[in-house]
């Protein structure tokens, strides 16, 4: 997984900001920033809110997969922060759901038990899940995470 920013602003404002955010917080930021100040990626991802300055983008986060295809939006108001430990969150439930036959469940935090793709017969839970697995109703079964 790579992060890129992507900011209205120039390139000698996102500078600026960088040691804004070294000097009030102690860190650094250390992933690319482009810069797009005459808005053309903002407007291609429908990043400025209609009702709000031509300055201000929303706060989007997006997950693109290796082949280029976008799995994930989340699209914060400008006032609120955004929660990069959530954004991790859902690229570890993306990534071990594409390689098992399994899906995250509400809270889900790595490491926690995952649900078994309802299409998966109990024979082949079985063999693909070898930890075992619970049923819980005919169509939810829940199964250690695969990887760990």
């Amino acid at each position: 997984m790579k992060v890129i920013g992507l900011s209205v602003d120039d390139l000698e404002s996102h500078e600026a900001w960088g040691s804004d955010i070294r000097d009030a917080t102690g860190q650094v930021v250390n992933f690319p920033m482009i810069a797009d100040p005459d808005r053309a990626v903002a407007e291609l991802y429908d990043m400025i809110h209609p009702n709000s300055s031509t300055t201000t983008t929303v706060r989007s986060v997006f997950v693109i997969d290796p082949t280029r295809r976008v799995r994930l939006t989340i699209t914060y108001p400008a006032s609120t922060g955004r929660n990069f430990a959530e954004t991790l969150r859902t690229i570890d439930s993306l990534q071990l759901t594409d390689q098992y036959q399994v899906s995250t469940p509400v809270n889900w935090q790595n490491g926690d038990d995952v649900i078994v793709a309802p299409a998966v017969s109990d024979e082949e839970a079985k063999m693909l899940f070898p930890k075992g697995f619970r049923t819980i109703k005919p169509y939810l079964r829940t199964t250690p995470q695969p990887d760990i």
